[in-house]
């Protein structure tokens, strides 16, 4: 191998510290936790704080510039950041009324998740370099997916909880008490797979479909079984939550996608969704008419009632603090009644309407970023990364309105690394619109080229 080929293998390939924190983040629990740091203490948010302080250290004394890689994404990103410590300084101010030490603590753990998630955004978007680069960091997150809904169809068809096994193996960890395994509906019993909710997982599984089709599509040195097995895993884990937010999920996600794949994979979707309805038919009776009956519901369903009921709350809540809310994540009701089942609600409480803002460019910022480069992207391969990763965050920006999204570690950190792909996208086709022979050259000024940001 000559060294200009060793150089490219070592620059395609994005550091195994971001798969290992993508890994973890899908297969062990985050409802498991060292005591010593409370509800922030998962494996997961560790790894994800670890690799924001490598990228501090790397970037304070001149080992790494992060200037060279501005993108949209990292702009929205910035932007939630700036209003959730905005919220938090209010509230310690005291702008935001009254608040104790539970407050406080709520407070702190919410700086610390927006920490982490500007940690998995950073170093997706400034270690993964090229194509090939994405490609080995989805062997290591479809590893982790394929996890997740392996428990959950042993959950689904056993009613036995694998996680139970895993959650005794991690010593010195302790549950929470936060994760629901197993949530009844109708005649079928919903399952959570490695995540706290079965909603959770549906959001999850929706949001990695687009991901894992793209993957098997284009990772040739990847085992091909297992490239045509995840999104049928996928699929298939998004079904069994038996969850109406799973089904939006997939909805959007095959709408978003399909008119950015290749013509051929366009026409083995045509016939790979409808023969994915009929499945559910055949292999699980009785789950269609489920999801009619749930999806048909309207105020008799005391799911969507819950939901409804707290705009009042929500509005009420803003007007008496309409520009930086209560303070981030200081939400703790008593009432069950009272939870926000809705991340836009919650933030317009706790945050308010700057929060608002930031929270909807956080979401579509992302989204546009990448179907605006997808539309420009020179090889199909590209473009098709971008409409998955549109998709994505499409999802992410829809479900959020069904449960209060920004609750659930998995998504929590799983959103930023879509986010980080999105600015790896947008990178990507800037190079190629500049006609770089290298692409797994760093995004940096070239001779002749000077990017702009």
């Amino acid at each position: 191998m000559t060294n200009h080929a060793a150089r490219d293998g070592l620059l395609a390939r994005p550091p195994s510290a971001l798969g290992v924190l993508m890994l973890a983040t899908l297969v062990l629990p985050s409802y498991m936790v060292l005591p010593a740091f409370g509800a922030s203490g998962s494996v997961g948010q560790l790894l994800a704080l670890g690799v924001f302080a490598l990228w501090l250290v790397a970037s304070g004394f001149g080992l790494h510039n992060p200037l060279l890689y501005g993108h949209p994404g990292r702009a929205a990103m910035l932007f939630w950041a700036l209003a959730s410590c905005a919220s938090y300084a209010a509230m310690f101010a005291g702008f935001s009324g009254p608040n104790d030490e539970a407050g406080r603590a709520a407070a702190d753990r919410w700086l610390i998740l927006v920490a982490a998630g500007a940690g998995v955004t950073l170093v997706t978007t400034e270690t993964i370099k090229s194509v090939e680069g994405v490609k080995y960091i989805c062997r290591w997150v479809m590893t982790g997916a394929a996890f997740c809904c392996v428990v959950a169809i042993i959950q689904f068809s056993l009613r036995v909880n694998p996680m139970e096994w895993v959650s005794s193996l991690m010593i010195g960890f302790k549950d929470n008490g936060s994760g629901t395994a197993f949530q009844s509906r109708e005649a079928f019993m919903r399952v959570a797979g490695t995540t706290m909710h079965p909603i959770e997982l549906g959001v999850i599984c929706s949001m990695l479909l687009p991901l894992a089709t793209w993957w098997g599509l284009h990772d040739t040195e990847a085992r091909k079984w297992m490239r045509f097995a995840l999104p049928v895993l996928l699929f298939a884990g998004n079904v069994i939550t038996v969850s109406r937010t799973g089904l939006i999920g997939l909805a959007i996600a095959a709408l978003i996608l399909l008119p950015y794949l290749a013509v051929s994979a366009r026409r083995w979707a045509v016939v790979l969704i409808p023969l994915g309805i009929i499945s559910m038919f055949l292999f699980v009776p009785g789950m269609v008419s489920t999801f009619f009956s749930s999806a048909t519901a309207g105020s008799s369903d005391a799911s969507i009632t819950y939901r409804t009921d707290d705009y009042p709350l929500a509005w009420q809540l803003f007007f008496e603090r309409p520009w930086l809310g209560l303070g981030p994540g200081t939400w703790i009701p008593t009432d069950a009644k009272d939870i926000f089942d809705n991340q836009y609600l919650l933030t317009v409480a706790t945050m308010g309407g700057i929060g608002l803002v930031a929270l909807l460019a956080y979401f579509l910022a992302p989204f546009f970023a990448s179907l605006t480069a997808a539309h420009h992207a020179q090889t199909a391969e590209v473009r098709s990364l971008g409409g998955a990763v549109g998709a994505a965050m499409l999802v992410a920006a829809v479900t959020a309105g069904t449960f209060d999204a920004l609750s659930f570690q998995t998504f929590a950190l799983l959103c930023p690394f879509f986010i980080g792909l999105s600015g790896v996208v947008w990178l990507l086709v800037k190079q190629e619109l500049a006609g770089s022979p290298d692409a797994t050259m760093p995004f940096s000024s070239r001779k002749g080229q000077q990017w702009t940001r």
